[in-house]
């Protein structure tokens, strides 16, 4: 099993605490019947920063299996670049 960096897997939960905070603020904004748009705009940026906690992960992890097997390096690619084909 290939692990991140103790400080990439602390940063990426930082980030991910970060999206569940902006998701509850959200959930918070609907609930209090706050303007369309104001909602819309804080999605768009909860989506934004959920992709970039993505990039994130997948940059940490790109380079987790290169340092500990340089030789699954290439296979790890693959299956990362197989994974990223599917979202939408």
């Amino acid at each position: 099993m290939i692990r991140i960096s103790t400080e990439a897997e602390q940063q990426l939960i930082r980030r991910l605490r970060r999206l569940q905070g902006q998701a509850r603020g959200v959930e918070r904004m609907i609930q209090e019947e706050r303007d369309c748009q104001e909602v819309l705009e804080q999605l768009a940026a909860l989506r934004a920063a959920a992709h970039q906690a993505f990039l994130f992960a997948v940059r940490a992890y790109v380079q987790a299996c290169a340092r500990e097997d340089p030789a699954r390096s290439a296979e790890a690619v693959r299956a990362l670049l197989a994974a990223l084909q599917r979202l939408p």
